[in-house]
């Protein structure tokens, strides 16, 4: 006992430190905490491995069964949203930003409590997020109809076509002829495959089940508020406005991607797609559906844009491509465009966070010294 009180008083350890020689000098050394994490000095981190998996086995329920028929948490977000708006409404950027604000907290807060409780669960915070991505995608949803359009403008259905075109944007169909529906339509993949798809992936591997949730808030509350009609153009202006923040880097990587995307469909060139997306790109008054529009546009060798009406106020959009007027056909071809991109979204997100999980549990070693000063050599 005498022996290790001098050997402590002269290497300056203690009870529950272990001394280790560097360079000759004794110094004095943390404990080892043999807790979750630590041995021996190395410090391991738990992976971010249940959110690959969750993105990756939520795309792939979506592409597999599309939107649940029933119950969609989504649609419930939306009318609670829209019996919240009875109440709250007034013709103010105010009540129109606390309104935005209560209904994105409602969902976000709800889901961020959900998301660190199954943190100790790895295996049912895979399945949390596999069923939140499912629910909050709609990547096939959106190809199915665009693709059930296109079958009512070759049958010259055009009353069915128009009946339909209001599930697919918001513009007013009653005026419009077959070309005028494959633009839309066209129009509505390309931004949709950013608000459908690429976002809520990118929002899943940036922020997990909060970033999901309050994603397809906002989004949710653009298509319902964040029009520049007179009941709206102010008490929507807050959800436009977070609505163009959360997409615009979400809107450019899907400009990217189609780019990237174009030769995989047949007579879609990818130098077209961004010589278009970087004259036209900026030219559309949203910030973010333009890029989106402009590279599908060059991409499919058509002409995007003219006057599109709006809850009965008309909206003169400047052209995006200087190829041909759409037709049915290349209906078709924007919905191959946005499944490659969609395919391709999805092995970023879930190979860029299981490449960070990798990184996180590789074992790093720990400095253990404590302090900065040297003890006496022995003698």
């Amino acid at each position: 006992m005498g022996a290790y009180l001098r050997r402590s008083r002269l290497s300056g350890a203690f009870p529950g430190t272990r001394t280790r020689r560097l360079g000759g000098y004794l110094s004095r050394v943390a404990p080892i905490k043999r807790g979750r994490g630590w041995h021996n000095g190395v410090v391991r981190h738990r992976g971010s491995w249940p959110l690959a998996a969750g993105i990756a086995a939520g795309a792939a329920l979506d592409a597999l069964f599309g939107d649940p028929r029933r119950g969609h948490p989504v649609a419930a977000f939306g009318r609670a949203a829209a019996a919240l708006e009875a109440r709250d409404y007034a013709d103010s950027r105010l009540r129109g930003a606390g309104h935005a604000a209560a209904c994105v907290l409602a969902v976000a807060a709800p889901a961020a409590l959900v998301h660190r409780c199954l943190r100790r669960w790895p295996p049912l915070e895979a399945a949390a997020v596999a069923a939140a991505v499912w629910a909050v995608t709609g990547a096939r949803s959106l190809r199915h109809s665009a693709e059930r359009m296109m079958a009512s403008l070759h049958g010259n259905d055009l009353g069915a076509a128009r009946q339909a075109l209001p599930g697919l944007c918001g513009r007013d169909p009653d005026q419009l002829d077959a070309k005028d529906i494959a633009r839309a339509v066209i129009e509505s993949v390309a931004e949709n495959t950013c608000d459908a798809a690429v976002a809520p992936l990118l929002w899943a591997a940036v922020a997990g089940l909060p970033g999901l949730a309050a994603y397809r808030a906002v989004n949710t509350l653009d298509a319902m508020v964040g029009y520049r009609s007179p009941r709206y153009l102010r008490f929507g202006w807050a959800a436009a406005r977070l609505d163009d923040i959360a997409n615009w880097v979400p809107a450019r990587m899907t400009a990217a991607l189609t780019v990237g995307c174009a030769p995989l469909v047949p007579g879609a060139g990818a130098a077209a797609a961004l010589r278009v997306l970087r004259r036209d790109g900026a030219r559309h008054p949203s910030p973010n559906a333009g890029r989106c529009e402009a590279a599908f546009a060059g991409a499919l060798g058509v002409r995007l844009g003219g006057t599109n009406i709006y809850g009965g106020v008309a909206e003169d959009r400047p052209e995006l491509g200087d190829g041909r007027v759409p037709e049915p056909d290349d209906i078709r071809r924007a919905v191959r465009l946005c499944r490659a991109v969609t395919a391709v979204a999805v092995l970023i997100s879930a190979g860029g966070t299981a490449g960070r999980a990798a990184r996180r549990s590789a074992p790093r070693w720990r400095p253990t010294t404590v302090g900065e000063g040297r003890t006496r050599r022995r003698r």
